[in-house]
């Protein structure tokens, strides 16, 4: 079933912010790269220019590690109150400015407006969060060794850095600078340069909230001219970075050959999803379709994996198919489209050839499988303007072809079906990665079992991702998804050390 067009009339459509910043912000103040240089920002839905965005390279990232390592000291003795303050004021003016990064979001890189306010609100509550854990970031003590009072205390980094991905860049951007500046440290962010535009429109905010001149310090560029001098500086103690497992790998592997940095990742996924023969198949149905849906799938703990009783394989197909076929492709500034473009023509690209893969590897091809136009009538070759591809379904894939193994970050799924409750288990956990992992099922004593035996970082029961995305409890993955957690008090322990204090009494 071919996606309904895109028929919304103009007044649908999200109008443009009145202005829209693109220089680096460095030092309280925005300014042109050192060079000169800039880089085209394209619309995906259009392929017309957004905007040209200045490129920050070495000597940009070190005017901005210089810039955090002197506003570190004022900031890390600032009295906790008055962090938090700012905390709280950057959430609030997130909020008011949900339109402004919605639109900013979908000329980038394609998201539809349409929900983008809840990526608003999970970044302003992870902020507020974080501004309310400062007070709950201490030490522990003890009296144990006999003629001393011995404590520890949680102290800050220094100059951290961060470098975010261009598919959720606003739930990004809060998960590192909440408990980064929460635990006293100063910072150096770099956006993708795929989605520049809301992480300069955050540095308005910063500016407008009140922040110190040099606490936060937000670049735009490519990750071998801008990233690799951040995971190499010798001045940066701390780097987060989210993104492929590739890239995770080269940033660790430069982190230790520097100055062993900390480091926390949060990688790639190959997310599966258990149905039972016992679960409600119309909440999986719907669960485990907006998974691979939401943000035309481009997400890292999409449930590119479905594996079904075979009791109810058929019935969980149609269903799937009929609802996962029907989703509204269309231009992402329509507040009435649900599926936009991929974020790129590389994006596009990387799809349409794991596209192929699977069908040429085996398994039956029961929805889509080719690019679109914005209309969702089929592309006409590599010339067609936009970057959609229309929802996909495989079924009955062999556990070894590519799609089931390799991250494809499109709207491209397989349903596959099993009989025993261990036979599905050890093929949910046959992968090198471990992120998200969801179970329907109404056996409580199944649900633990597969809460305890899924081998990820973070288990749905009866519902899936993005459920689970909590600003109180840690998101990270097992295996090569990750190292470290985000969110929750144990984020703010990864962006602390720990220091021992033995007082020996008199």
């Amino acid at each position: 079933m071919p996606p309904s067009a895109d028929t919304s009339s103009g007044s649908n459509i999200l109008a443009a912010p009145k202005r829209i910043e693109t220089r680096l912000y460095i030092n309280g103040e925005f300014r042109d790269a050192v060079s000169g240089k800039t880089f085209t920002l394209l619309n995906p839905a259009t392929d017309e220019s957004v905007a040209q965005v200045a490129e920050a390279d070495e000597e940009d990232v070190n005017a901005a590690v210089d810039a955090a390592e002197a506003a570190f000291p004022a900031w890390r003795d600032m009295d906790g109150h008055g962090r938090a303050a700012c905390l709280r004021k950057l959430a609030a003016l997130i909020r008011e400015n949900a339109d402004a990064f919605a639109y900013l979001e979908a000329v980038s890189m394609g998201r539809p407006v349409y929900n983008y306010a809840n990526d608003c609100e999970i970044a302003a509550a992870s902020i507020e969060y974080m501004a309310g854990a400062i007070h709950h970031l201490h030490g522990e003590t003890s009296l144990q060794s006999d003629g001393y009072l011995n404590l520890t205390l949680r102290q800050p980094f220094g100059v951290c850095a961060a470098i975010i991905p261009w598919n959720v860049p606003m739930i990004m951007f809060a998960w590192k600078l909440g408990p980064c500046l929460a635990a006293g440290n100063t910072l150096v962010l770099k956006s993708s340069e795929k989605a520049p535009l809301t992480s300069i429109k955050m540095a308005e905010l910063i500016h407008q909230a009140g922040f110190p001149p040099g606490v936060i310090n937000i670049i735009a560029g490519f990750g071998p001219t801008a990233g690799a001098p951040m995971a190499k500086h010798m001045k940066v103690r701390k780097i987060a970075f989210t993104g492929s497992a590739r890239t995770g790998k080269l940033i660790q592997e430069m982190a230790t050959q520097s100055n062993l940095k900390n480091v926390t990742l949060e990688l790639g996924g190959k997310s599966p999803c258990v149905v039972f023969d016992d679960a409600d198949i119309d909440a999986a149905v719907a669960g485990s379709q907006f998974s691979i849906q939401w943000n035309s799938g481009q997400i890292c703990i999409a449930n590119s994996r479905i594996y079904v009783h075979e009791k109810i394989a058929e019935e969980f197909t149609r269903k799937f198919v009929e609802s996962f076929g029907s989703v509204k492709i269309g231009n992402p500034l329509d507040k009435d489209t649900r599926h936009g473009p991929q974020a790129d023509k590389i994006q596009l690209a990387n799809i349409k050839r794991f596209l192929e893969k699977g069908k040429a590897e085996g398994g039956d091809l029961l929805l889509g499988g080719a690019q679109v136009t914005m209309d969702g009538t089929e592309a006409n070759g590599d010339e067609a303007k936009g970057c959609f591809v229309h929802p996909t379904v495989f079924s009955n894939v062999p556990e070894t072809a590519t799609i089931l193994k390799e991250e494809i970050f499109g709207p491209v799924t397989a349903i596959n079906t099993f009989t025993s409750e261990d036979e599905v288990l050890a093929r949910c956990n046959d992968t090198e990665y471990g992120l998200y992992a969801a179970v329907y099922t109404k056996s409580l004593d199944r649900a633990i079992k597969f809460a305890k035996g899924m081998e990820a970082g973070t288990i749905g029961v009866n519902c899936t991702s993005p459920s689970g995305l909590f600003v109180d409890m840690p998101f990270g993955g097992f295996k090569q998804s990750g190292v470290g957690r985000e969110c929750g008090m144990e984020s703010l322990h990864h962006w602390s050390e720990v220091k021992t204090v033995a007082i020996k009494l008199s």
